[in-house]
Order: C-alpha cells, then structure tokens, then sequence
C-alpha cells in the first residue's frame, strides 16, 4: 500500500491486499504477517486490487465483471460498478477521484469516485 515509512503516508501502517480465487480480498499486516481483514463480496475470482494514493480505499475486480471499492479502516465496502467481461487490472489515478478498470472484452471503463 501507499502507507508507512518512507512514503507520502508515513503515518498510516503498511498493508498488503492480496486477490484470490476463492473471491476474497486479504487485507495484511506487513509487519507481523497476520490477516487483518477478510472482504467477502465477490462471487468469482478477484485478480486484481488496488490501494488509493491515499492508503484509505481499495479496489479489486473480478471475473464475472464486478468492480467494488472498499473502506481499509473498516473493510466497508463503499461502492460497485458491473462491466462487461472479466477484469483482469484495476488502477486509481492520483487525484484518488477516478479508478480505471480493463477489461477481457478489450474494454477500459473509467469510474467517477467521491468518498
């Protein structure tokens, strides 16, 4: 994530996100190795996540087309967007107020994100 020493967010601990097949998203304790956080939505397999610039959202996308934006302090999740096709790559721009999702179909949806 973009939280710990040596980055903008220095005051905010290192996490690790981590996508998996089961349809989890893992939130990571970087120091101790421990889970902190399980985020259950997804129905298919998540193959990709990413931090905000800030450290404070996370999104994962999905086979199946599923986009969900999660809070990290609470693992709330905040927001959804269903594309067409599976999402294999997700990135926030720096301004944390869009996030792009790429999809199979040969497809790159651009969302709007307000907290």
């Amino acid at each position: 994530s973009p939280t710990g020493p040596g980055s903008k967010n220095s005051k905010k601990p290192p996490m690790l996100a981590t996508a998996s097949f089961d349809g989890s998203v893992r939130l990571w304790n970087v120091q101790t190795g421990a889970c902190i956080s399980i985020l259950s939505r997804h129905r298919d397999s998540v193959y990709s996540v990413a931090f905000s610039p800030s450290g404070d959202y996370l999104a994962s996308g999905s086979l199946a087309g599923q986009l969900y934006i999660w809070r990290v302090k609470d693992g709330r999740h905040i927001k959804s967007f269903k594309g067409k096709g599976d999402i294999f790559e997700v990135a926030w721009n720096k301004e944390e107020s869009r996030i792009a999702a790429c999809f199979s179909s040969n497809v790159v949806n651009v969302i709007d994100f307000k907290a």
